[in-house]
């Protein structure tokens, strides 16, 4: 009876082992997906950055939950931004991805890079650290969370459009 006892404890505990998830990897197919979605990013292949990710998809870049965009709204305004840049794309150097899966058995893909762009309107390189993190289901991302300051480009462009505004007299004043 107790070599059943043992062997039957030895069986429960390969199967509690087999069945169990990591709940942390730095080697998934979620982050292989990902990978694939920032690269299409960074050559503008929309259509495939589009089919990474669920059709009812929420992508909140620096924004809140309220102000979330859908896939082809966040497309929309990359592609507005891409004419902006000469170049730009991600360091792969700089580049750290993750897997986690939650208590709640969300599993949720992190990426830690820099982010790198020339401005058309000066040529000068910018360099922005960026945080990013999507939720996957199914294999596809159905939430996306992004963060960075742009601050440094925002303030270049806001001083060209009030050079711009000075410079083109309206109609009212003439």
């Amino acid at each position: 009876m107790k070599k059943l006892n043992i062997l039957l404890l030895a069986v429960l505990t390969l199967i509690a082992c087999e069945t169990k998830k990591d709940r942390y990897t730095q080697t998934a197919p979620e982050i292989e997906t990902y990978k694939k979605a920032l690269k299409d990013y960074e050559m503008a292949n929309w259509d495939e950055l589009a089919s990474h990710y669920a059709d009812t998809a929420k992508v909140m870049m620096n924004v809140t939950k309220k102000n979330a965009k859908t896939v082809a709204q966040m497309i929309e305004a990359n592609k507005q931004d891409q004419t902006l840049f000469t170049s730009y794309g991600f360091v792969p150097e700089e580049s750290e991805y993750e897997m986690v899966v939650t208590d709640k058995g969300e599993t949720w893909v992190n990426y830690w890079g820099l982010w790198q762009g020339r401005l058309k309107l000066n040529n000068e390189l910018y360099e922005i650290p960026v945080h990013l993190t999507a939720r996957f289901s199914n294999g596809k991302i159905v939430k996306e969370h992004g963060y960075w300051d742009n601050s440094a480009i925002t303030m270049v462009l806001m001083k060209q459009a009030d050079t711009t505004a000075v410079a083109t007299p309206s109609v009212a004043n003439e």
